[in-house]
């Protein structure tokens, strides 16, 4: 069968071709006794609609664009599908295409938002791992594009983002290592322009201040992201006196490297040293041996984060897209007491002081 155009199917309604656009495209105006007919017509004559005509009409793209920090820090981590398979998903549903735009070496990702925006490539933008002070949020905010971030930077009231409660989820894994007895707790972090990582090193550092330990520069390495990273860092952490007896990681990766180079130095992850992680990309669960983390729900941040920016996209204000997720701790066997006894904890130094009342926005039910 030859393939319908809007005239034809126009015809054969005895509608003038204005109306059966508008039918088709949802307008209220249309009754919906007429809009049904329409629909149906279209259905059974198997007619689609010229997606270029319908751009040239509304004046958009139909696509999202999505600019990695550092495309080269995803090659190989399960993180980077979940979240781009998360963003596809919502997009498909809603005839969106999503755009992934690299970022070349040797030119900054705030360039690249600006040939998005200023060539009319894409309708929003999806940013992740934010700076504290993040050129490309300060860009889009200023003109006003339609844009959600997968974390904050240090003026987050004025657009819409999604993120994990950070220094929430540090504090319970570093918690959870004091109650353990360790007292030697290290932690591997990132660039800390990265919010995140300002985020967690807060979390980190108010656990062991509640718990009276003092802060030891040398414990905390910001030796970055991947498996190499952190075989990189455990080895250097370990060469220390006295050395670690507990790891805390900036992701999954860093953390299932880190237990790598434990190995290779005849020391078990898990009984000489424990290992905590962050994400729990599939690869968490069959670790050697499964790694206690912090778990993410990163393909469901991406359905959000997808479902902000056609949110924002059809009127919806930035202040109203703004959501903090909280952190979910996963045990399994990468941690334990250490292997030597330590001096006890109080439960109270442990647990530290209540905790004072969460500010911000929350995940809603």
């Amino acid at each position: 069968m030859a393939r319908i155009n809007l005239k034809e199917l126009s015809r054969r309604l005895g509608l003038s071709m204005t109306t059966v656009s508008r039918a088709l495209n949802g307008y209220p105006d249309v009754s919906p006794s007429t809009r049904e007919r329409v629909v149906s017509m279209a259905r059974e004559l198997g007619y689609a609609p010229n997606a270029a005509a319908r751009r040239l009409t509304s004046g958009r793209s139909e696509t999202i664009g999505f600019v990695p920090q550092n495309i080269a820090a995803y090659y190989g981590n399960p993180y980077f599908a979940d979240l781009l398979a998360g963003i596809g998903e919502t997009l498909h549903a809603a005839n969106f295409d999503l755009v992934l735009a690299c970022v070349p070496e040797g030119e900054a990702p705030l360039d690249v938002c600006r040939r998005l925006v200023e060539g009319r490539r894409v309708d929003g933008l999806i940013l992740d791992r934010t700076f504290t002070e993040d050129p490309r949020i300060d860009y889009l905010a200023a003109r006003g594009f339609p844009f959600a971030t997968l974390g904050r930077d240090r003026q987050a009231a004025r657009h819409a983002f999604l993120d994990i409660d950070g220094e929430r989820a540090l504090e319970m894994a570093t918690r959870r290592l004091l109650a353990l007895g360790h007292r030697e707790i290290a932690f591997i972090a990132a660039d800390p322009r990265f919010n995140f990582v300002r985020e967690r090193l807060a979390g980190y550092r108010r656990a062991l201040a509640d718990a009276g330990i003092p802060r030891r520069r040398s414990l905390v390495r910001h030796d970055g992201f991947g498996e190499e990273a952190g075989a990189r860092a455990a080895r250097a952490l370990m060469r220390l006196c006295p050395r670690p007896t507990a790891i805390l990681c900036i992701e999954d990766l860093t953390a299932i490297g880190a237990m790598r180079a434990l190995r290779e130095l005849g020391l078990r992850p898990g009984r000489e040293v424990s290992v905590i992680g962050y994400n729990d990309i599939p690869l968490a669960r069959i670790a050697e041996p499964p790694l206690t983390t912090i778990r993410m729900p990163i393909r469901e941040a991406g359905r959000r984060l997808a479902a902000m920016v056609l949110a924002l996209l059809e009127g919806a204000a930035p202040a109203d897209l703004q959501e903090i997720w909280e952190p979910e701790l996963v045990p399994r066997e990468s941690d334990g007491p250490p292997p030597s006894p330590a001096r006890g904890l109080t439960a109270a130094s442990v647990n530290g002081p209540s905790a004072p009342p969460r500010r911000g926005p929350r995940r809603p039910p």
